[in-house]
């Protein structure tokens, strides 16, 4: 026996068709605003992320050296795939350019719940954008996928905020202060005691006084007691920004959704302005969902023109909105489902063959024996299928010119005519013959 891998997981067809019904159905409404798909590789240059993120970032990828002697890398994410996407075409490309994709990425780190070493995610991206509309659909659309999978308004909340408000605020405080340092003890806050927190912002060179002044600012989430505060023109015009993108959301229907949220402030570093993280509003998912946020200066820092952009991220398969739409009792059922089993016994393989045919050519899951199985074993196997139809196609009704239809759920089953069965119906049930 081999043994898979550590942080790597297997999809039988039950949880697969669960999983697949999710990703259908972000999907779907991802495009119902306009985004377009695209596909991109399982292979980056490894200097791609050393680039973006510095050499320590070598030890979470799966990183080898190929054949051809280059330092490759399983892609851990996409944002560094698109911006280099965009930047080869950069003056092509008709703007604002709206892509998604889903697919697996890879990242070398220990697994836990909601967490695993491969995983997939729907990625929705705006490039060539800087108004608050750009960031608000992408808050409207990451909701309607959401509720799309039947999640409401009391499953999940956006925590908004935006990125320069933190670092604007520590600058503009009297202090030596360590901004990268003192954000990263902000994202950690909520899993801390208040002193440890407190702790943390005095490490990164606030004193005592400023910790807690600053924490308070926070927890208030008063917008003009920041700007008041802070008394600089880019925390006012971080405020402003702020305000616009969540006037937008209400505009498109997502603002019931978000949160004023001012210790959100996301741990990727690339991260510009508006950021957001989708959380569990009952807390029994204790950490982020998923989230995302703007990032104008990454084409720029990938060698192409400045281009404003925004997107989210949503893991979709080993990751946490599978966790979340199980504890709110909307994940899909997992298990095949099947429209017609056409059962053939004796020398009947012609008339069920055809049957079989022109079900699926009117869009039905149809199977068929192709194992030469006794009539007890194929009902079995459709059972087990959870066809909802048989069709019964034996020797003695072909002498009467007639199949059987049998519905699964009840039992019931009724002769029908061949040359009535499926007739111009699409999709007939045992119903449609009494």
């Amino acid at each position: 026996m081999y043994e898979r891998i550590k942080g790597f997981r297997d999809f039988y067809p039950g949880a697969m068709a669960a999983h697949r019904e999710v990703v259908d159905t972000v999907e779907s409404a991802v495009a119902g605003y306009g985004f377009r798909e695209i596909a991109t590789p399982a292979l980056e240059r490894t200097q791609l992320y050393v680039d973006k993120s510095g050499e320590e970032i070598v030890e979470e990828l799966y990183s080898f050296t190929d054949h051809g002697g280059r330092e490759v890398s399983l892609t851990p994410e996409l944002t560094p795939t698109v911006a280099r996407m965009v930047v080869e075409r950069q003056q092509e490309l008709s703007k604002p350019i709206k892509w998604y994709s889903t697919r697996p990425f890879w990242r070398y780190e220990e697994p836990q719940q909601g967490r695993f070493r491969e995983f997939y995610q729907t990625n929705v991206d705006i490039f060539g954008s800087d108004a608050p509309e750009s960031d608000a659909e992408i808050l409207a659309a990451a909701a309607d996928a959401l509720t799309a999978c039947g999640l409401d308004d009391d499953d999940f909340e956006f925590r908004v905020s935006h990125r320069d408000i933190l670092g604007g605020v520590l600058r503009s405080m009297d202090a030596d202060v360590d901004v990268p340092a003192a954000i990263r003890a902000v994202d950690k806050s909520e899993k801390l005691e208040r002193a440890a927190y407190h702790d943390l912002l005095v490490d990164a060179g606030l004193d005592l006084a400023q910790a807690e002044s600053f924490a308070d600012l926070l927890d208030a989430g008063d917008l003009d007691a920041v700007v008041e505060f802070a008394g600089t023109d880019d925390v006012a015009a971080a405020v402003e920004n702020l305000r616009e993108v969540l006037a937008a959301a209400e505009d498109f229907g997502a603002r019931r959704y978000c949160t004023l949220s001012l210790d959100t402030a996301r741990g990727l570093d690339y991260y510009t302005g508006v950021v957001f993280e989708c959380f569990d509003s009952t807390g029994e998912v204790g950490r982020a969902v998923f989230g995302g946020g703007r990032y104008d200066d990454l084409i720029e820092s990938f060698g192409g023109q400045p281009t404003p952009a925004v997107g989210f991220a949503v893991g979709v398969m080993n990751s946490t909105l599978p966790l979340l739409l199980q504890r709110a009792g909307v994940w899909p059922e997992e298990a095949v489902s099947t429209d017609y089993y056409v059962l053939s016994v004796g020398d009947t393989r012609p008339v069920a063959a055809e049957i079989a045919r022109d079900l699926r050519a009117r869009g039905n899951v149809v199977e068929a024996d192709v194992a030469g199985r006794s009539f007890g074993a194929q009902m079995g196997y459709a059972d087990s299928i959870n066809a909802e139809t048989v069709v019964i196609v034996g020797e003695r009704d072909l002498e009467n010119d007639e199949v059987t239809v049998k519905d699964m759920e009840s039992g019931d089953q009724t002769a029908v005519p061949v040359d009535e069965f499926p007739g111009e119906r699409d999709r007939p049930t045992y119903d449609d013959y009494v």
